[in-house]
């Protein structure tokens, strides 16, 4: 018999303490009362910092070894396929472990192959960076020209 109320006690706490949860969710202000309109709103919320944070990460890993407008010219210089290429390797990288893996490998693998070359690899990394900085200056240019 003590054990019933044992278990209906320690029920009566949880549910209070789901109660509680329950109320500190509820006094979140939503957009809209519309349960589908808000997961619209949070997944461009979401998209966008992903692309507000992605940029600012390019941006600085280019910053460390060009100038602030340089790096802008050479994100701006990169080709569809270059942008397409990048998204599917991401997918790839996060969609499962074999992938992650994969890539994971990939990379640390070029990584290594470019720490062994040394000055050879930074000469020819920077070939293609100076002609996407061409490409992404005359881009600019000609949005401002019209």
């Amino acid at each position: 018999m003590s054990r019933t109320k044992r278990k209906q006690a320690s029920g009566d706490s949880k549910s209070e303490s789901a109660n509680t949860d329950r109320e500190g969710i509820d006094s979140f202000s939503r957009p809209s009362p519309n349960a589908k309109t808000n997961l619209v709103v949070a997944d461009i919320v979401l998209r966008s910092g992903g692309v507000i944070v992605r940029n600012g990460l390019e941006r600085g890993l280019l910053g460390a070894n060009y100038a602030p407008k340089k790096a802008a010219q050479i994100l701006k210089g990169r080709t569809l396929g270059q942008t397409l290429v990048g998204a599917a390797i991401a997918k790839i990288a996060t969609k499962s472990v074999p992938g992650a893996i994969l890539v994971g490998g990939g990379l640390l693998a070029k990584t290594l192959f470019d720490r062994r070359k040394g000055r050879l690899a930074q000469l020819e990394g920077e070939k293609p960076q100076e002609a996407m900085a061409e490409k992404g200056a005359g881009r600019r240019n000609n949005s401002q020209e019209t």
